[in-house]
C-alpha cells in the first residue's frame, strides 16, 4: 500500500467515523495507538487483482475508485470509497481471508487510517460496537452494488449516460473524461458511449470534443435522466 506510513497522532480522525465513538475508551486507546495514518498520491494502486488485505481501511481525505478489469481488457466501475467511508471489498476479503479481484485506485489525493489485520480481527471478535460499525457500512455499499448491477442489466444506456454526465459534470456543466473512461464507468463499450453521445449533441444537449464534454440543455438530460 502507501510507502509511507506515520503512527496516528491523536483521537481527531475519530470524529469523522462516528460509529466507532460507542467503542470502550479502552479499545478506543487501543485503536488509535496501533492503527496508522497512510497517505497516497493521484493515480496510485491501493490494490489489485490477487493482493491480500493487510490493513482495514478507513478514508479520512480523498477519494478511490474501485474497478473491475476483464480479461479483454475492459473495466467497469463498481463504486467510490469518499471521505468518512471504508472500502467494501477489503472488508470482504478480510472477513473471508480471501485475495482481491478487483483494483482500487487513488482519483484524489488520499489520507487514510489504516488498522491492521491483526487489530481488525481482535476487534471484530471483542467488540459488539466494532462490528456494528463495520457491517453497517459494509450492508449500505452492497446494498448500492445491487443496484449498479441493477442498472448495468436492465436500464437503458441513454437515461444511465444522462445521468451520469450530470452526476460527473462540474458546477459550470464542464466534464473532462474521454469515451472510454465514460464507457468504463458505465460498463458497456467505448462504441456505445460514442453512438449515444453523438445523438445528444445532434439533439443539442452537449457539446462534445475529444475528452471534453460540456452540457447545453440541461434541462433535457434531466428529463431523459428521470424518465426510467
Amino acid at each position: 500500500m502507501a510507502r509511507d506510513q506515520d503512527t496516528v497522532p491523536s483521537q481527531s480522525w475519530i470524529e469523522d467515523f462516528r460509529g466507532l465513538k460507542s467503542l470502550s475508551s479502552e479499545l478506543l486507546d487501543t485503536l488509535v495507538r496501533q492503527s496508522k495514518i497512510v497517505t497516497l498520491p493521484a493515480g496510485a494502486q491501493v490494490f489489485g487483482p490477487g493482493m491480500s488485505p493487510a490493513n482495514y481501511l478507513l478514508l479520512v481525505e480523498g477519494t478511490i475508485r474501485v474497478q473491475q478489469v476483464s480479461e479483454g481488457g475492459r473495466e467497469i466501475v463498481l463504486y467510490r470509497v469518499h471521505a468518512g467511508e471504508s472500502c467494501a471489498l477489503t472488508t470482504a476479503c478480510l472477513m473471508g481471508y480471501e485475495d482481491y479481484l478487483a483494483e482500487g485506485i487513488v482519483e484524489t489525493d488520499v489520507r487514510a487510517v489504516a488498522i491492521p489485520r491483526v487489530l481488525f480481527d481482535e476487534l471484530m471478535a471483542r467488540s459488539q460496537e466494532f462490528r456494528r460499525f463495520v457491517f453497517t457500512a459494509f450492508s449500505k455499499r452492497v446494498t448500492n452494488l445491487f443496484h449498479i448491477i441493477d442498472e448495468v442489466a436492465f436500464a437503458r444506456i441513454d437515461i444511465r449516460l444522462a445521468q451520469k454526465l450530470l452526476d460527473l459534470t462540474d458546477a459550470d456543466g464542464r466534464l473532462d473524461m474521454t469515451h472510454q473512461q465514460l464507457a468504463s464507468e458505465l460498463g458497456t463499450a467505448r462504441e456505445v458511449i460514442s453512438r449515444q453521445l453523438h445523438e445528444f449533441q445532434r439533439r443539442q444537449w452537449i457539446r462534445s470534443s475529444r475528452g471534453h464534454i460540456k452540457i447545453e440543455d440541461r434541462t433535457a438530460l434531466s428529463a431523459l435522466a428521470t424518465s426510467g
